[in-house]
């Protein structure tokens, strides 16, 4: 019976040693969730819808979801969701 014994006590003893060498350190934890964070944060950068404003040959104001042609002075339209609802509870008079 005691051999059963020192093959059970060995096994643990090596799942609990590759247990703790396979664990992650906090701080590549830490690297890992701050990369993470960035690359979210990129991607929302990247993905946030934007409006160029500006005046084509004939002096119109242009607003298109595309740049201009090279060389014309433009300005970019960020566009931000308001949050939530907006409830108003005035209203307009009825049209007679």
């Amino acid at each position: 019976m005691r051999p059963v014994w020192a093959i059970v006590l060995g096994l643990l003893a090596g799942i609990a040693v590759a247990w703790w060498l396979a664990r992650e350190a906090p701080e590549e934890r830490q690297a890992r969730e701050d990369r993470a964070r960035a690359a979210a944060d990129a991607a929302y950068q990247d993905a946030r819808p934007v409006l160029y404003r500006w005046r084509d040959a004939n002096g119109v104001r242009q607003v298109t979801d595309r740049p201009p042609p090279p060389g014309v002075s433009y300005e970019e339209v960020d566009i931000h969701p308001r949050e939530g609802i907006i409830v108003d509870g005035t209203r307009a008079a009825p049209a007679d």
